[in-house]
């Protein structure tokens, strides 16, 4: 017997075809039974008001596609310029009702350890949709998404641990200062970790007590759509977490434009965040951005060359080189240079040749988001000046590793190239795919030059076994997240974001509860009445001193 189960005598080809077609069918519904095959904003369903509107009567659809394979996965109603506002609207009467917004700490924090508990049971099926929508290998998703549940029990420890404080004012006056929170508040969504960068907006806004609306990235919405009902699950109120799908430049910026909305939160191409900052700030709203990005690696001539090799590869082309932090400068020092190349050419060759479907846990790399991006890449490889020395062209064939057909999808090898100018674009511009750049350096002043030669500031990698020169280096590169001998370190205490560039302000940890905030004196008057009629009657007819201030 075949693995199929098939005999290996001759089988009438009737019977392997309708056998083949059993097989679809059964994937078609194993992959239902993940997702559903319609979505709509997800707006509470304690507002009858919105019902109408969840439906996506007369408004704009689009269908979710495996990038993969090309088919379709689910059918997306867009939110349009009126659910938004009554979204809105909603979002703003469960703020201020105080049902969440005014609840003790302690009960928000019960929730968001309840929904952490949740996720953590789903993940298995959530990884699978997210490999489904975005293309990248399931084995990524898995180890990713596994790690989600820390953002919420961070926050909800948080809760439980963060204090108010006394100001030290003068006088006897009593001022107690607690953190307050902003109101709805906006966050824009994108494609490469959908779920992943979701929950790391979404914890510490419902940590703080907002309510919070989300525009997730129409290229892969769904798990993001699936979060919010295990939110309201757990006992995130009605109206205090919402999902509006759509399109950047409609329900984006219709969300961003409404003045009930107090921060926008976004990540985007630092073009995109130009334009909602400048939306945000005409509407006095806070805002934060994590944007593009170009990083530097950097290889000293004394760094482990085997560690050196492995860490690169895995901050060049993990999730096919579709993250802001990506490593797509590779910066060797010359005595290294001729040791690394062979060693590192080989990696990102086996790397090609076990690429497969992403569905299989032994893939290694998935797929570029869309046939547009695909397209994009490829017309930047027809520009650079640079040597080509790996890849540089989309994948059409069968994999090796399983056979999977690539010429539907939207697959790209991972690419290196060398002899590469300054003035390039690839140099230059954010890619946003498998494609790397390589260029020698002399001394350690030169390869701090080249790495901060960029618009972008996010993250950076160092590679040296020189402790000094670690931390020497480090805190001379221009960029929010430093690595050194490692690299897409990741944690929910661990403060994230990027400088130049590549945005404005801080994911993660204090600073983002913080930033989902807002402080609020409190000040009390603890003198005896006495001591108030004396001191505290400033227009009173006997001129005697008195306080001001």
């Amino acid at each position: 017997m075949s693995s199929c189960g098939f005999t290996t005598g001759r089988t009438s080809p009737i019977i392997i075809t309708r056998a083949r077609a059993n097989m679809r069918a059964a994937f078609f519904v194993q992959r239902r039974l993940f997702h559903k095959a319609h979505y709509g904003p997800y707006i509470s369903e304690s507002s009858p008001n919105l019902n109408s509107f969840r439906q996506g009567e007369g408004a704009e659809e689009f269908i979710v596609s495996n990038p993969a394979t090309g088919e379709s996965l689910c059918r997306i109603t867009c939110a349009s310029p009126e659910v938004v506002n009554s979204a809105v609207n909603n979002a703003q009467s469960a703020f201020s009702s105080g049902v969440w917004s005014r609840s003790p700490a302690i009960h928000r924090s019960k929730v968001l350890s309840k929904l952490a508990r949740s996720l953590e049971a789903r993940i298995p099926e959530l990884a699978k949709i997210e490999s489904l929508q975005t293309g990248r290998t399931v084995r990524e998703m898995q180890a990713q998404l596994g790690r989600l549940p820390e953002w919420l029990d961070y926050f909800s420890a948080l809760l439980r641990t963060n204090q108010s404080f006394i100001a030290p004012t003068q006088g006897k006056l009593l001022n107690y200062v607690d953190r307050v929170p902003l109101g709805v508040v906006a966050q824009i969504t994108p494609f490469n970790h959908p779920l992943l960068i979701a929950v790391k907006k979404i914890a510490p806004a419902l940590a703080a007590g907002n309510s919070v609306i989300v525009k997730p990235s129409e290229l892969a919405p769904i798990t993001v759509l699936e979060f919010a009902e295990m939110a309201e699950a757990a006992g995130v109120p009605p109206g205090v977490l919402t999902v509006l799908p759509g399109f950047g430049p409609t329900t984006g910026r219709e969300l961003a434009n409404n003045k009930l909305i107090k921060k926008v939160d976004i990540t985007a191409g630092t073009q995109t965040g130009r334009v909602l900052g400048g939306i945000a700030g005409a509407n006095l709203a806070s805002y934060t951005a994590e944007l593009g990005g170009k990083a530097p690696i950097v290889v000293f001539d004394d760094a482990d060359l085997i560690s050196a090799v492995n860490g690169t590869a895995f901050a060049s082309f993990v999730a096919s080189g579709q993250t802001c932090v990506s490593g797509t400068r590779i910066l060797l020092q010359d005595d290294i240079y001729d040791r690394f190349m062979p060693l590192f050419l080989e990696k990102v060759e086996n790397i090609k040749r076990r690429m497969g479907n992403p569905l299989n846990p032994k893939s290694t790399m998935g797929t570029i988001i869309s046939l547009d991006h695909l397209q994009r890449i490829e017309l930047m490889m027809k520009r650079t000046r640079g040597t080509v020395v790996k890849g540089g062209h989309r994948m059409i064939g069968k994999s090796d590793l399983d056979g999977f057909d690539f010429f539907p999808g939207n697959f790209f090898p991972p690419t290196v190239v060398t002899e590469i100018s300054v003035e390039d674009e690839l140099w230059k511009e954010e890619v946003f795919g498998p494609v790397v750049v390589v260029k020698r350096f002399m001394t350690e002043a030169e390869g701090v030059l080249l790495a901060n030669n960029s618009k972008y500031g996010l993250g950076a990698g160092i590679w040296t076994s020189n402790l000094s020169r670690a931390h020497r280096v480090a805190s001379e590169i221009e960029s929010g997240l430093c690595w050194v001998n490692t690299h897409h370190r990741n944690d929910p205490s661990s403060p994230w974001g990027g400088m130049k560039d590549s945005g404005i302000g801080r994911e993660n940890g204090l600073e983002a509860l913080e930033s989902y905030s807002q402080s609020k004196s409190t000040i009390v008057n603890i003198a005896t009445v006495e001591e108030t009629r004396q001191l505290d009657d400033w227009f009173a007819d006997v001129s005697e001193e008195c306080r001001y201030g």
